[in-house]
């Protein structure tokens, strides 16, 4: 038996080593859209050997409640993963709530099971655990409310809420520490997971549509974080590594988009970004705008050499992007050179664009990032954008005063010619007012986005 029991004991660890590998391999092939495919299949498949090495675990001596887990998860993932791409943030941000749900509903059972004798390294993870899981988990489900427009996207605030989050999380690491040295205390432990839950609230009410990206790639971290600190609390090295990896890249990305937007990870969390400023209605009224129909973008389109498109949330919403890869080959047909200029914050969540565009076979190769086309825009005929707000505000340059002043855009303004697709005159999500659209280069094509690039694709000679 002891021989039996080690034999299944290196079968298991050898299963556990292959999916890490595997779950290191599908991050490296996932970071260029070329691999990503083979990036997802292996994390799928490491997923799959990871469950299954559980499943042979010695210490599971009945089965039946796993399977009735099993076939609940299922019965509720499979209808998740089969959204529209449009819905894809809000599903991720579910994603990431459901899995910060189960992390906190392990560290609190494995902290009555063991408490009081609980060591101090034990109950350090095992609080660590809990708070990040309890604020990931309601933190993650008002983002998903906010992207689903259940909740309102603009930042809901009130006078001195910061000083009530910091107090409220202050409080928990305060409770946190008191369990370490007195693990006998267990009435605390459920006051630290109620306050986790309320701070996770508190934490991204305030936060508007415009930081939504960061905010889930922020969430993505802690749920990482806390699924390490879980199998620290388990002794589980796959959870150790898989957390680890998750939790590092979530934050690696977060700063990069950052980054992207000239921000520090405060202004975002705190800043209540996204406010729409008073004066924005007053200057719509105030300038002149020049608008155009389908059938003047598209002879526009149509004498142009070199056209960038610019992709944004305004694209996503409408479902527009099959419509957009019409558009590319009727005017490739015609021997227009036709890129798309990516910005790393446009749309919900990061890689939204990319992902929308792949999903309608754009080539990828076709799909440049902003640092890269930002020097072509001077030499760009068209620059068409397709419900993008605030990732083209010249604003950002030269206004001193704008809220986002500094963050990288793209910059369409220095085309020859502009073409902006959008409903109406309103501000994105950062609230402000567009120079954009006032500019003498600049033409307004008023509609919705799937509607108006089919009338244009049409006017071209192709599409349906």
């Amino acid at each position: 038996m002891p021989t039996e029991f080690a034999g299944s004991q290196y079968l298991i660890e050898g299963i556990y080593l292959i999916a890490s590998a595997l779950f290191i391999l599908s991050l490296k092939w996932m970071s260029s859209p070329t691999t990503a495919r083979h990036g997802i299949l292996a994390g799928e498949i490491g997923m799959v050997l990871a469950i299954a090495g559980t499943l042979l675990h010695h210490g599971i001596v009945d089965y039946k409640w796993i399977i009735i887990g099993l076939v609940l998860g299922s019965g509720i993932g499979v209808p998740l993963g089969m959204v529209q791409m449009t819905a894809v943030p809000q599903r991720t941000a579910l994603s990431h709530a459901f899995g910060a749900l189960c992390v906190t509903l392990v560290g609190t059972a494995e902290f009555y099971l063991r408490s009081p004798d609980v060591p101090k390294f034990m109950m350090s993870v095992l609080s660590l655990e809990v708070i990040l899981g309890g604020l990931t988990f309601t933190g993650s489900l008002i983002a998903a409310g906010k992207l689903q427009e259940v909740l309102p996207q603009r930042p809901i605030t009130y006078k001195g809420q910061n000083l009530v989050n910091l107090a409220l999380f202050a409080v928990a690491i305060t409770l946190a520490v008191y369990l370490v040295l007195h693990p006998e205390a267990k009435q605390f432990f459920p006051v630290i997971v109620g306050i986790a839950l309320v701070f996770g609230v508190f934490l991204v009410i305030p936060i508007g549509g415009a930081d939504m990206p960061t905010v889930i790639s922020l969430l993505n971290s802690y749920a990482g974080l806390s699924a390490a600190a879980m199998g620290f609390v388990l002794n589980s090295k796959l959870l150790i590594i898989a957390g680890a990896l998750d939790g590092s890249s979530g934050l690696i990305l977060s700063v990069i988009m950052c980054k992207a937007m000239n921000r520090s990870f405060t202004n975002v969390l705190f800043g209540a970004f996204g406010q729409v400023q008073p004066s924005a209605a007053a200057g719509e009224e105030a300038k002149p705008v020049r608008s155009a129909t389908p059938e003047e973008a598209a002879a526009i389109l149509a004498a142009a050499n070199k056209v960038v498109v610019v992709p944004g949330y305004g694209m996503a919403v409408a479902q527009a992007q099959h419509k957009v890869r019409e558009l590319y080959d009727a005017l490739t047909k015609k021997g227009v050179d036709v890129r798309f200029a990516i910005h790393p914050v446009a749309g919900r969540m990061p890689g939204h664009m990319n992902v929308l565009l792949a999903e309608a076979d754009i080539p990828y190769d076709r799909l440049i990032e902003m640092d890269e086309i930002n020097g072509d825009f001077p030499q760009t005929d068209v620059a068409l954008v397709i419900g993008a707000n605030d990732v083209t505000n010249p604003a950002a340059r030269t206004d001193q005063s704008s809220p986002i002043f500094g963050m990288p855009i793209l910059d369409v303004d220095k085309a020859h010619t502009v073409m902006v697709i959008k409903r109406s005159m309103n501000p994105g999500f950062a609230g402000i007012d567009n120079p954009l659209y006032y500019l003498e280069n600049n033409l307004m094509l008023f509609g919705d986005a799937k509607q108006f690039v089919g009338a244009i694709v049409r006017e071209l000679g192709g599409g349906h």
